[in-house]
């Protein structure tokens, strides 16, 4: 007996923060390259521009933006051009890491930057973007989470903190959404190549490749194409929270401090 056929959804403009390197580039080039307007933010303006030239400006605008502050975000979604203002897509990939450093060594201002775009720059774009997804009857958010918000490790303490409070978030809003046809999803990865390693070793690309040596992490590529996957699902399916790791990772064991 044949099965009926599914319905696809097809995001028609995709936002997404972070989007001049890594995860967010990858996102960009997928999204666009299957004829998506892509609003492509991120703080490195030289970086964007490249990205949109690649691309061509009629399928990715690129938005100079820092998306721990909240004015500017409110006035960059507000300015957002006529093709690229009703967005249905918007990917929270923007985040950061720093340091490794135990709880009791660990420098406030490190904390206070992850925590200032890893939860606030997250909720002020989620914030801008929802009313008009709401008022539009369609459109899904996509947070980028981490195994880190789950799984905790020595030196993850505020970074694991602030991806477990994406996980939480990603959750209350399917709830506040209920009704709505705005999905909600929070993709969870494990071990990923991307300059988010060596942001987190202050800039040694030693350091951030001896993470990786011996084992194949997830590729920016991956995280796209499970993002692309989640975002083309029918619209009546939504993917709550999808965990992914190398085949080459597993959960940690417990640490016993034996004396």
């Amino acid at each position: 007996m044949s099965q009926p056929a599914r319905d696809v959804f097809r995001p028609s403009v995709v936002f997404v923060t972070g989007a001049s390197a890594g995860f967010g580039a990858a996102i960009v080039r997928r999204f666009a390259s299957g004829g998506a307007r892509v609003v492509a933010a991120a703080r490195r303006e030289e970086r964007l521009e490249q990205l949109a030239a690649e691309l061509g400006k009629d399928r990715v605008h690129p938005l100079v933006l820092d998306v721990s502050d909240g004015a500017a975000v409110a006035r960059a979604v507000e300015g957002l051009p006529a093709d690229f203002a009703a967005v249905d897509l918007l990917v929270n990939n923007a985040g950061v890491a720093v340091g490794m450093d135990t709880a009791q060594r660990a420098k406030a201002d490190d904390w206070a930057k992850m925590i200032d775009v890893n939860c606030k720059g997250l909720a002020f774009v989620t914030q801008a973007l929802l009313p008009g997804m709401v008022a539009r009857g369609r459109g899904h958010v996509v947070n980028l989470g981490s195994v880190a918000g789950t799984y905790p490790y020595p030196g993850g303490n505020v970074y694991g903190a602030t991806k477990a409070f994406v996980h939480q978030l990603s959750l209350n809003l399917r709830s506040d959404l209920h009704g709505t046809g705005v999905r909600v999803t929070c993709i969870e990865p494990g071990m990923a190549t991307s300059e988010f390693s060596e942001v987190r070793f202050g800039g040694d690309k030693a350091k951030a490749d001896a993470v990786y040596k011996g084992m194949t992490p997830l590729s920016p590529e991956d995280i796209a194409a499970t993002i692309e996957w989640v975002a083309t699902q029918p619209p009546h399916m939504n993917v709550n929270v999808l965990e992914l790791m190398p085949v080459a990772q597993s959960f940690a064991a417990f640490q016993v401090d034996r004396k």
